[in-house]
């Protein structure tokens, strides 16, 4: 009897540990998604740097509560999936919500972002973000494009003094 509590406070030591590990916390439901399914998914979340675990949800509830996360209880209802995100919380987002147009029994349900809960309707409005890397390239993009800008921009005052 003491095996099977010892294997259970183990897999809330470990779901605990990868909740405050992680920048992000996504569920999702995915009743009904095929073994293949799943395993696409994964490999395309894993691109991102996410993990996409399935654990019981009770023990699931037991490591929330110890890494301080409040508020995932209610999300953690029927066949749930953990994706532990490192890195990029939006692409993350964009990669579950793009895999549950073409395959509806993925539904998400909310999470938690840097220990904080967060609606499904948050995540979706993530989704619709660019890519880290997209922001970086168009910060990039604006940063060169000032000195360019300030240039024209003196050489028309100039030119207007000396036609002047």
């Amino acid at each position: 009897m003491s095996t099977v509590r010892s294997e259970k406070e183990a897999v809330v030591a470990e779901i605990r540990a990868k909740m405050s590990g992680a920048s992000a916390v996504i569920i999702t439901e995915y009743r009904g998604i095929s073994v293949t399914g799943l395993a696409t998914l994964r490999l395309a979340l894993r691109e991102h740097g996410a993990e996409y675990r399935v654990y019981k949800n009770t023990l699931a509830r037991f490591a929330a509560r110890e890494a301080g996360i409040e508020g995932l209880d209610a999300l953690l209802v029927g066949p749930t999936a953990i994706t532990f995100v490192d890195g990029d919380v939006a692409g993350v987002a964009k990669t579950l919500k793009d895999f549950s147009k073409t395959n509806q029994n993925l539904v998400l349900q909310g999470g938690a972002i840097d220990g904080k809960t967060v609606s499904a309707s948050y995540i979706d409005v993530l989704a619709s973000l660019p890519s880290q890397e997209a922001m970086l390239g168009q910060f990039a993009g604006l940063l060169l494009a000032l000195p360019r800008n300030m240039a024209y921009g003196l050489k028309a005052l100039i030119d207007q003094k000396e036609a002047a």
